[in-house]
């Protein structure tokens, strides 16, 4: 299994995973928060287009989240998951696309890779997170979340790579001229992880078998990559070397596991 950003933060989120089998080899888009042409754009990058993909999956009903996602899959003719909370709230449920609708911690088949999705707290109709699988190996994803819960630590323990959120620096956040309403909605328990909480959660998790770990969805204005690195070597015991930071523009090439 493998997997790679199209880029990561307020603008917009899109992350590849792939998984191969024998001579089969299944690619899923999580999140598609861009333009289409963007997303393509961003494809080709990893020398994918729309028709090297399986599936489109989205997390939840924000901008950046599902942009394109309704145009690309009816003009690939790709199968579109999504809890059905965020297919009401995106219109999916009745738009001219294949849908295929998430329950919390019901695991899909996709072809090679079999999708957990499971829930978490985040301002949004009925979001979700995902764990995806190839049978050997599992990549967790945590992005769009308020705080740490036990069913959070539970799912993601003994990962083999791990997607997770480090949206902000608490002074940066503070001390920014964001109105103080938008300040508590970031901040709050339905909003988005601050370096430190995402330290903590990663500190909850069992890691024995983590080969990659990446900070994501970080805030252009509130926050700066070496903080989120040192915020998870501070847990990690090392430099902060080790860890990858996905970038807006660029978000991260193919990582592999095995």
């Amino acid at each position: 299994m493998r997997f790679a950003s199209l880029g990561s933060g307020s603008e917009g989120n899109a992350l590849v995973v792939e998984a191969s089998s024998g001579t089969t080899t299944t690619r899923v888009l999580l999140d598609c928060g861009f333009s289409a042409k963007e997303v393509e754009r961003r494809l080709g990058r990893l020398n994918l287009g729309i028709d090297d993909l399986d599936a489109i999956l989205i997390t939840h009903e924000h901008s950046d989240h599902v942009g394109s996602a309704l145009t690309l899959a009816r003009r690939a003719s790709l199968p579109l998951y999504m809890s059905w909370g965020t297919a009401r709230a995106v219109g999916a449920d009745e738009a001219d696309v294949d849908l295929h609708v998430l329950w919390g911690d019901e695991t899909a088949a996709i072809r090679d890779l079999a999708v957990m999705p499971y829930t978490v707290p985040h301002d949004a109709r009925e979001p979700l997170q995902f764990v995806f699988m190839d049978g050997c190996r599992r990549l967790g994803v945590l992005t769009d979340v308020g705080m740490a819960t036990p069913h959070i630590t539970a799912v993601l323990s003994g990962c083999d790579a791990l997607v997770l959120e480090s949206n902000h620096d608490t002074a940066m956040l503070a001390a920014s001229r964001y109105p103080q309403s938008l300040k508590a909605r970031i901040g709050g328990n339905h909003g988005h992880l601050s370096n430190d909480a995402a330290a903590d959660i990663l500190a909850s998790l069992e890691r024995s078998r983590l080969k990659h770990l990446v900070a994501a969805h970080l805030s252009q204005q509130n926050n700066l990559p070496e903080l989120a690195r040192q915020a998870f070597a501070g847990v990690l015991g090392t430099s902060g070397e080790d860890v990858i930071v996905a970038t807006q523009d660029a978000g991260f090439d193919w990582l592999t596991l095995g």
